[in-house]
């Protein structure tokens, strides 16, 4: 409407000059007269410009490997869209990012219109006044509400607004080395429980000398919510059941102490190390990931691994019914939010929406060896449930038969923090014999008392 006002303005300038109305013996007008096309040319050159330049969108992502997927996506936009949305991608590391968003949030300068973010630091920028756009109402109109998997709609859901889109289902897994299992003359149906993992293990050990499972801190949640617990309840009270805390730890460190189960020697199971050691070597047999665990990270740094490792449900608990418990639960994945400062949330709705909704940038998301997506819908397409070429196995198909086991996850602003520490200070201590697993969860809850004030 602006623009076409200062065109009319501009029109009727023209009309006046030409009709003489102000004095000829100006110079100005005399100028402004004999040159009025080229002025009209050179302020709607101005416009368009300006308003070429409205429709970039400036967008940070937590992962290097996702931006060849958003310039994709977002020339899929245009084409689909028929429009010219300039999408400026920034990529930084999975730590670097949230670190450069919370600099930009408190000085109130550079702030993105729309950001990726993983789940597992969604809770950092919850403590304080809300950055991200409530979603709910747009996502509700869109249909998306439904169509997106309830659980993960819940990792970014806070104080009822929903303030980012999930892009993966993040579900956790068992990989393991069909190869040295056929050898061992393990099957996957004889592993439904943690005990049955342990018993299996145990007899590893005795006969061959051979180590069952990596494993790491960020696990640690994972089981939580698989025993029906989770870090934090829905009041707020950290570790409500400590006791469950303390049972998973002390099952854990036993099996550490037989050597069923290892920690990585750089402690984590997301290093490039770990892959090219520990499981290109054959240290371990298993190892408990998510579906972009596989997709990403796997094909990534142990490529020469093809064909070697299937997948399967991982080992769950008899509940106090006496059923057995949910054979997975969910650990981190990325989502998208749109930033409450950005100029340009209308776009910015439009691109998200697109990208959640596409058939193409959903399939593309998967075959591009980034996640299982969230979006229901996308789940009957074919392509996400052949067998997939690195594992020979379709993921898909498991997945789909696991996602209605998930357990919910409580969003808390402590959890990113509750997370980190056990995975840094903690979980290793005690697979080490260094703490004990009481000793641990007391230290755990008074380090997290003393950052916060509560427990």
């Amino acid at each position: 409407m602006f623009f076409s006002l200062i065109l009319k303005v501009l029109k009727v300038l023209n009309i006046v000059f030409s009709r003489g109305i102000f004095l000829r013996n100006s110079l100005l007008v005399q100028y402004l007269h004999s040159n009025m096309q080229k002025v009209i040319l050179l302020f709607t050159t101005s416009i368009l410009c300006f308003s070429a330049s409205s429709k970039e969108l400036e967008m940070w992502i937590s992962s290097f490997q996702d931006q060849v997927y958003y310039e994709k996506m977002a020339k899929l936009y245009n084409d689909e869209a028929k429009t010219k949305l300039k999408l400026k991608i920034k990529a930084y590391g999975f730590r670097e990012m949230p670190d450069k968003l919370g600099v930009a949030l408190r000085s109130g300068e550079g702030i993105p219109d729309l950001v990726q973010l993983d789940e597992t630091f969604f809770g950092v920028f919850l403590n304080g006044p809300n950055p991200f756009l409530d979603l709910t109402k747009l996502a509700e109109k869109s249909g998306l509400l439904k169509k997106l998997h309830p659980r993960r709609l819940e990792v970014f859901t806070y104080q009822d607004k929903l303030l980012g889109l999930p892009q993966s289902l993040s579900a956790m897994m068992l990989y393991y080395r069909k190869d040295l299992f056929e050898e061992f003359g393990i099957k996957p149906k004889d592993l439904k429980t943690w005990e049955d993992f342990r018993l299996v293990g145990e007899k590893l050990m005795d006969e061959h000398a051979q180590r069952f499972l990596a494993l790491d801190g960020t696990l640690f949640d994972v089981f939580l919510r698989q025993k029906g617990s989770d870090l934090f309840s829905k009041d707020g009270t950290f570790l409500p059941d400590e006791d469950v805390a303390v049972e998973i730890l002390t099952e854990f460190a036993e099996m550490s102490q037989a050597q069923i189960t290892v920690m990585p020697d750089r402690g984590s199971i997301f290093d490039p190390v770990f892959f090219s050691g520990d499981l290109e070597t054959g240290e371990v047999l298993c190892v408990a990931g998510a579906d972009w665990y596989g997709l990403d990270l796997f094909q990534q740094f142990a490529p020469g691994m093809e064909g070697l490792w299937g997948m399967m449900p991982l080992p769950a608990w008899i509940d106090d019914t006496g059923k057995l418990g949910p054979r997975t639960a969910t650990f981190a994945g990325q989502g998208l939010m749109i930033c409450e400062s950005s100029k340009n949330k209308k776009k910015a709705w439009s691109f998200v929406e697109f990208v959640m909704k596409n058939k193409e940038s959903n399939a593309e998301r998967f075959l591009q060896g980034n996640s299982f997506p969230a979006f229901l819908p996308s789940w009957k397409d074919q392509r996400l449930l052949k067998d997939h070429e690195y594992f020979e196995q379709s993921m898909g198909q498991l997945l789909v038969e696991l996602a209605d086991e998930i357990p919910p996850v409580v969003v808390d602003p402590r959890r990113p923090q509750a997370i980190f520490l056990m995975q840094e200070n903690y979980f290793g201590s005690v697979m080490f014999g260094a703490l004990t697993p009481r000793e641990a969860i007391d230290q755990y809850k008074e380090a997290m008392k003393q950052s916060w004030g509560r427990n």
